[in-house]
């Protein structure tokens, strides 16, 4: 029996403050979105205001600022955007809101406006990191700095001409512009505010977008790392789960991931009893789940190809307890790369709403 500790229902009992915003989301379960996106707006928008204000800019108040951001905020915001850019916040008669997140935030977040969406929902999750997902891990060694590092650059340098690329060959136009539109926006205004005071654009919106382009893509590597080349395609077994995490407690249950890529619109409440209803279908598939450690404790392991540690926190759902030894052999081979023929329908077969 495997025992689950994150958080079921994290809409916890409300505070009198907080009641009146129940009206606000279509899902009362999302209400820690709504307090949470409040207090970015009250704390974090006010705190960028006065670097920019507060001449010289005190190393303090940068310190402070970043301490609040990195600590606070930056995380559980960008789970918060990835939940609600698969299920819409608010409802039609506050439509309006639902551009608070993406757009007046995302830039203090580390975010370009919109291309979040467009690459996610538009691109990652139809493609299910196969050859046509451009930010398929498959064909990287997984466990390889190497890999990682081209991976990574590859994202910052070509990722959005590739990405605008994509959508207007697939007659994406709304998709393509959002991508192009919000990312040169963002790229113009960081301009005129560094050629304006380069100290505090830096600490505001330059220091987080290079720290979350970095976290998106050690996530989405760890996320895939493990892929089955028999089928690929499977999202059993080209993503993991990671289980009993503070992360998942703190950022929406995200962990999860197996069961996101099944099913892309799942509640971020109904994670946890969805893995335990579904155990013997990840037990069936072969599935690799984690406890106790997160995508980015996985990413650094495999960079440090520390497999040991990585075996000793598998939850191993095989009939017949696998070995130290056996579970280490399974991770490496999983970490291999996978070559598929960007053409081949076949493997697409098993892809999901995920």
């Amino acid at each position: 029996m495997i025992e689950i500790l994150d958080g079921r229902d994290q809409a916890r009992r409300l505070l009198p403050l907080q009641r009146p915003l129940l009206r606000l989301a279509r899902d009362p379960r999302d209400l820690p979105f709504v307090s949470l996106s409040l207090a970015a707006l009250v704390v974090l928008m006010p705190l960028a205001i006065a670097v920019f204000v507060v001449q010289p800019l005190p190393w303090w108040l940068a310190v402070a600022y970043l301490a609040v951001l990195f600590l606070g905020f930056i995380d559980r915001y960008t789970l918060m955007l990835h939940c609600t850019s698969h299920r819409r916040l608010y409802p039609k008669r506050f439509a309006y809101l639902n551009y608070v997140i993406p757009v007046v935030l995302a830039p203090l977040m580390g975010q370009t406006p919109f291309t979040y969406y467009a690459h996610h929902i538009g691109m990652h999750h139809p493609e299910n990191n196969l050859t046509d997902d451009l930010s398929s891990t498959m064909r990287y060694r997984r466990d390889s700095v190497r890999g990682f590092l081209h991976y990574f650059g590859s994202f910052v340098l070509v990722g959005l001409p590739r990405l605008v690329a994509y959508h207007r060959t697939r007659g994406h136009r709304r998709l393509a512009r959002m991508a192009l539109l919000g990312e040169l926006s963002y790229v113009v205004g960081v301009a005129l505010l560094a050629w304006l005071n380069p100290m505090a654009t830096l600490v505001v919106f330059i220091i987080p977008f290079v720290a979350m382009r970095f976290l998106m893509m050690a996530g989405n590597w760890a996320q895939h790392a493990f892929i089955d080349p028999a089928d690929p395609a499977n999202p059993y077994l080209n993503s993991i789960t990671s289980i009993n995490t503070r992360y998942n407690r703190r950022c929406f249950n995200d962990g999860y991931h197996i069961g996101h890529h099944v099913k892309a619109n799942r509640h971020w409440t109904e994670m946890p009893a969805d893995f335990e209803k579904n155990l013997d279908t990840y037990r069936a598939q072969g599935a690799v789940v984690f406890r106790g450690i997160d995508y980015f404790q996985i990413w650094a392991l495999l960079m440090f190809k520390r497999y040991r540690t990585l075996a000793r926190h598998v939850v191993d759902l095989s009939e017949t307890p696998r070995s130290e030894a056996d579970l280490i052999a399974l991770l490496r081979a999983r970490t291999r790369p996978v070559q598929l023929p960007a053409t081949d329908l076949s493997a697409r077969s098993l892809a999901t709403t995920g």
